[in-house]
């Protein structure tokens, strides 16, 4: 009887241990996004609702604080700005503004390289962070995840005969930092993964693994070779490679 009884327990602590880890895994991804939810609407309302004059502020009137009102601010007056600059007018004060900035020795050299920035990403054209691709770091048979931002011109380009393409390296858990490379296309395994997906798997340190949505002929021919010490495992001078991508094609 004690035996059984023991048993029991054991089998009902594990039940309830089973229900404990469903549960946090439903609630767990749940808080989290609304938790950094809250803290962007927090950051973003501390600093955009004080700027609103007191008589025009419905905090004034109400007695709590409106959540979201600092970002529904930032909202509109960003589309304001937008509509002024379609105007004469308002293209006048936006030249009138950065003509003033490029006078600025240490502001100007901040705003040219902001503002090329994001209208690199914003621009419907550009290709900046829409290609999830795989290649060797820091050595050979060592594979990381990156992202292709564009091209490589200029100097870079003419000191290389081979066709190199600008490529971000980020850091796990923080995506935001990372390494900036210069690597020959050649060199590149395009992922069919969604740039999404590569960020899910770097932020989690590989725990998420997005699945291979690829066919099933072309899951079951690797496209690189087997590392064997510093021999390419990849490129125009790898065999093996040209016959694996030649086999892709005709299963295709």
């Amino acid at each position: 009887m004690p035996n059984r009884k023991k048993e029991h327990q054991v089998g009902l602590w594990g039940r309830m241990r089973g229900y404990f880890l469903a549960g946090l895994l439903v609630v767990a991804p749940v808080g989290i996004t609304f938790w950094l939810s809250w803290l962007v609407l927090s950051f973003i309302d501390a600093r955009v609702t004080p700027l609103v004059p007191e008589a025009y502020n419905p905090n004034t009137y109400v007695p709590f604080g409106i959540p979201g009102l600092g970002v529904l601010i930032l909202i509109l007056f960003i589309t304001f700005v937008g509509a002024l600059t379609r105007v004469l007018l308002g293209r006048w004060m936006v030249r009138g503004g950065e003509h003033l900035l490029s006078r600025m020795p240490v502001v100007r050299s901040i705003y040219g390289a902001t503002k090329q920035i994001v209208e690199t990403v914003l621009a419907n054209q550009s290709d900046a962070f829409r290609q999830a691709v795989l290649f060797e770091y820091p050595r050979r048979g060592s594979w990381a995840i990156g992202f292709v931002t564009g091209k490589t011109i200029g100097e870079v380009q003419n000191m290389t005969a081979d066709d190199v393409v600008n490529v971000f390296l980020p850091t796990t858990p923080n995506p935001t930092s990372g390494y900036l490379l210069f690597l020959p296309r050649r060199e590149l395994v395009e992922l069919s993964m969604s740039v999404e997906d590569a960020i899910k798997m770097i932020i989690s340190g590989g725990i998420v693994t997005p699945p291979d949505t690829r066919p099933v002929a072309q899951q079951q021919v690797p496209l690189v070779a087997a590392a064997d010490g510093d021999v390419p495992t990849i490129g125009d001078d790898k065999p093996s490679v040209r016959t694996i991508e030649k086999e892709t094609e005709d299963a295709d």
